[in-house]
């Protein structure tokens, strides 16, 4: 039975990223935003988490001084970032069906002798992100402009037949998929071999897996990998990421980040906090691109659910 509702969900996935690949490109937007407003309807228990993931962070964004949105309430931003989900939904759609060569081209590439200064060391670079705008685009851009392929770690599907589906479709440009079960070791290949590899670290972790951290004004838990492999590889740390700008997705690459000389576990989580901050400067200027549908505090005093 199981085995039947996963064939069902992969075919329905299948079909429905086929229409959306086939809408014309200047309509792609507009669609995107009515595609994000129905699953905000669709899904109301991730519009309430939204909600009130940013009724509780506002306080803290709006003290920063590089908050410069005109959206005012909690309500406001969530419908802005679930459009903003529909239109990179409708994106992705494109890539994955091989029809996105518009979509990377049309990226802006900011600060990329960041990266090029950070290649010198020839250990490697970790693209340090979160779920940022269409990350998902961020990998396939970036490898697309410059000609680098990126092995991107990632969570398998619990569907192994949806799972399959987009494995293949992003692997045609290029880019490899490393699963976090057992992932150490590639990882650590990758980079040997002065590769690129780019991890996702700004969901809520297991106490045993990360550091207890600052986040828009609240604790919660953060993944120690990134600053673990760095040390022990010496591959740079590259802070990167996507937003939208009207139209258009724009990278931005920010100077390799210098760890410190304290390895102590108080040392490494000065770091874990320090790369977090740039997630945090992300969400404070670009509040409707940073997923605010996880529960990114639990397990640090907020509810799991």
């Amino acid at each position: 039975m199981k085995r039947l509702l996963w064939l069902a969900q992969a075919a329905l996935f299948y079909f429905f990223s086929l229409a959306a690949a086939s809408v014309p490109g200047g309509a792609m937007h507009p669609a995107g935003k009515v595609a994000g407003g129905l699953i905000a309807l669709l899904l109301p228990k991730r519009r309430r988490i939204a909600i009130d993931n940013i009724r509780q962070a506002l306080p803290f964004m709006k003290m920063r001084p590089d908050w410069t949105c005109p959206m005012e309430t909690p309500e406001e931003i969530a419908r802005e970032l679930f459009r903003h989900l529909g239109i990179s939904l409708f994106e992705t759609c494109r890539l994955y069906h091989g029809r996105g060569e518009a979509i990377l081209n049309s990226v802006e590439l900011r600060g990329f002798e960041n990266f090029e200064r950070a290649r010198q060391r020839h250990k490697g670079v970790i693209f340090v992100t979160g779920h940022c705008g269409n990350w998902e685009l961020l990998a396939l851009a970036f490898s697309h402009a410059c000609n680098e392929p990126i092995a991107v770690v990632a969570r398998r599907q619990n569907n192994p037949y949806l799972n399959t589906i987009v494995e293949r479709m992003r692997l045609q440009y290029n880019n490899r998929i490393i699963y976090k079960q057992g992932s150490l070791k590639t990882i650590l290949g990758v980079l040997k071999g002065d590769g690129i590899i780019g991890i996702l670290a700004d969901q809520a972790v297991f106490p045993e897996d990360g550091a207890l951290i600052d986040v828009l004004g609240r604790k919660a838990w953060a993944s120690k990998a990134p600053v673990v492999i760095g040390r022990k590889t010496g591959a740079a740390l590259v802070p990167a990421f996507i937003h939208r700008e009207g139209t258009t997705n724009v990278i931005t690459l920010h100077p390799e980040y210098e760890l410190g000389s304290d390895t102590s576990e108080q040392g490494i989580r000065r770091d874990v906090q320090a790369l977090s901050r740039y997630v945090e400067n992300f969400t404070v200027a670009h509040p409707a691109d940073w997923y605010w549908v996880h529960r990114r505090w639990k397990r640090a005093g907020e509810p799991s659910c």
